[in-house]
């Protein structure tokens, strides 16, 4: 049994590492998933049954810890870049724009009770009790992103003479953290007496209610003799309006216009246009009818065919700019991108893994389809090149110092901050540098999930063998005092200003708290007592903003305050 015994003790084989990663990610996930009151910690068990095999001396070499917690969290903020830069910048628009400030609100007065605490409850003599503050905030808002980041400054300000880990401080405040966020998003509700049955009646007349830019398909009757004998192109110039027409019925035959095509008073149409506009297209053009002409009526078959944009040639592409009508005889009525359907307007840039509504003639159709590649089969392999690309500029950015005044060392973005700015910008203008970053979804969650684990199996056992002198012979249960504190008092504030002083949506609020924290058992629980999508609107809104300030904090405040 020699043999057996070596391989859990013989730290420096590869067989011994593999090991103690592969059980301590395996227990953490398998033990994450037990509900208590219907509440999960998830993949972050992993950071537990970490932090038991190293207080056991189940370990492993520390270059190898460091180096797999150091590239499993550029993994993970990478991976995370990629998915919100495309909606980053438009997260701030109408509405997002104040949720997004809440959420910033939020974020300070997480830091402004953290120093509270700190002053309140610790001796400020000593110099390990602020940094493992910030790891207690970082559990409390259960980011983990933030809690690599405070690390790696932690590491450029200390070096060798950091003699505690500050994920002992994040362990003890993250299980009342994930509580927390849900019990104080219910505290609102008592507060601000909502009535739930009434909210969600709310956002489902509100849906009904609200014109927006989904698209909105009619058939027409043109009735306005302004419009007779000018061609589509002038309709639309004088419309203002983006619009479509995919079928014309003249004197009996049904085609397809160009923008060229000439219409005249009778004819009959099929418009595709945003939701919103539908009312002034019907006063401007004439009445909705019903039809009774066919696909069967026409000279040639005339087909609708959802398309798969798969071809890396087309990434970044407007639809004006290919001339779709024009030159290919075909109109483009539909976008739909990452489950959201989008009124195909002629400025829209098409991006790789887009599936578009293409109507016309079936060879034509068809062309279109061989130009856009359409080949599910090259949307499963994730763009490899472009990721490590990505990272290798984001480690660069995140390398350059910038010497700030009053600090003790340069201030850098680092091997979190880095490479999370440069995944964004890349997942919203990787097109112009002719970077396809489409991933898949399940590509996506893949290693950012495979990224995270390797961090916080690392994390854990490193921080396992000082586990127990410093949280259960030490300040632990000022950690998880202190870490409740800090989760629940901006939650309760902010969100009842935002409830009280604009009027969102109890659910909106929800789900914009759960960005906020980037907690997504908050988010779930959301979502199962709302019958819309509010809750993910509302996370989605302030998620990207959110993560970027929470990794920007931290190390903000190692390396402006711990020196």
């Amino acid at each position: 049994m020699d043999w057996l015994i070596k391989l859990f003790t013989t730290e420096d084989s590869v067989a011994h590492i593999v090991l103690l990663y592969s059980l301590v990610i395996s227990l953490g996930v398998y033990l994450g998933k037990i509900k208590i009151g219907g509440i999960s910690l998830g993949v972050t068990f992993i950071l537990f049954v970490g932090i038991l095999a190293g207080h056991i001396g189940f370990t492993g070499p520390k270059e190898t810890l460091t180096f797999l917690q150091d590239f499993g969290l550029i993994l993970f903020v990478f991976m995370i870049g990629l998915q919100v830069g495309p909606g980053f910048f438009e997260s701030f628009g109408k509405g997002g724009l104040k949720l997004n400030m809440l959420a910033t609100v939020a974020i300070l007065l997480d830091v402004a009770v953290m120093f509270g605490c700190y002053y309140l409850f610790f001796d400020t003599s000593d110099p390990k009790n602020l940094p493992m503050m910030v790891g207690t905030m970082y559990g409390a808002v259960t980011n983990t992103p933030g809690l690599g980041a405070a690390k790696e400054a932690l590491t450029s300000v200390f070096g060798a003479n950091m003699n505690f880990d500050i994920a002992s401080g994040y362990a003890c405040a993250y299980p009342l953290g994930v509580i927390g966020i849900i019990g104080a998003t219910l505290a609102i509700r008592f507060i601000c007496k909502v009535d739930l049955d009434a909210e969600n009646a709310m956002l489902t007349d509100g849906e009904k209610e609200n014109p927006n830019a989904k698209p909105h398909i009619m058939y027409l009757r043109i009735e306005n003799s302004y419009i007779g004998g000018r061609t589509m192109e002038e309709i639309t110039k004088f419309l203002n309006r983006d619009i479509v027409i995919t079928r014309l019925m003249h004197e009996g035959v049904v085609s397809l216009p160009s923008k060229e095509t000439n219409l005249h008073v009778g004819d009959e149409v099929l418009v595709v246009c945003a939701e919103a506009d539908a009312p002034a297209v019907i006063a401007f053009i004439g009445p909705e009818i019903e039809v009774d002409w066919h696909e069967e009526d026409q000279p040639k078959q005339m087909v609708s065919r959802r398309i798969v944009v798969t071809n890396s040639a087309m990434n970044g592409k407007t639809l004006s700019k290919l001339q779709f009508r024009s030159v290919y005889g075909v109109n483009i009525t539909r976008i739909s991108r990452q489950g959201m359907d989008l009124y195909a307007a002629n400025n829209h840039h098409l991006h790789v893994g887009d599936r578009i509504m293409v109507v016309g003639f079936e060879e034509n159709v068809e062309r279109v389809a061989k130009m856009m590649g359409n080949s599910e089969k090259h949307l499963n392999a994730p763009n490899i090149a472009t990721i490590f690309i990505g990272i290798v500029v984001g480690i660069i950015f995140g390398s350059l110092p910038l010497a700030i005044p009053g600090m003790p060392v340069p201030l850098k973005l680092g091997l979190a901050g880095g490479p999370l700015i440069i995944a964004i910008l890349l997942g919203r203008f990787g097109y112009r540098m002719h970077l396809v970053t489409y991933t898949t979804t399940s590509a996506n969650m893949m290693l950012r999930e495979i990224g995270l684990a390797l961090f916080l199996a690392s994390v854990g056992v490193k921080a396992g063998a000082g586990f127990w002198e410093t949280v259960v012979q030490g300040d632990g249960l000022k950690y998880v005092a202190t870490g409740f504190l800090i989760t629940i008092i901006p939650i309760l504030l902010v969100g009842t200003y935002a409830r009280m002083k604009y009027k969102f949506n109890y659910f909106t609020i929800m789900g914009a708290i759960a960005g906020s924290y980037t907690d997504p058992p908050a988010l779930a629980y959301a979502n199962s007592v709302c019958n819309a999508e509010a809750p993910a609107l509302g996370y989605s809104t302030v998620y990207p903003l959110s993560m970027f300030l929470r990794i920007l904090v931290a190390q903000l405040i190692v390396l402006f305050c711990c020196g």
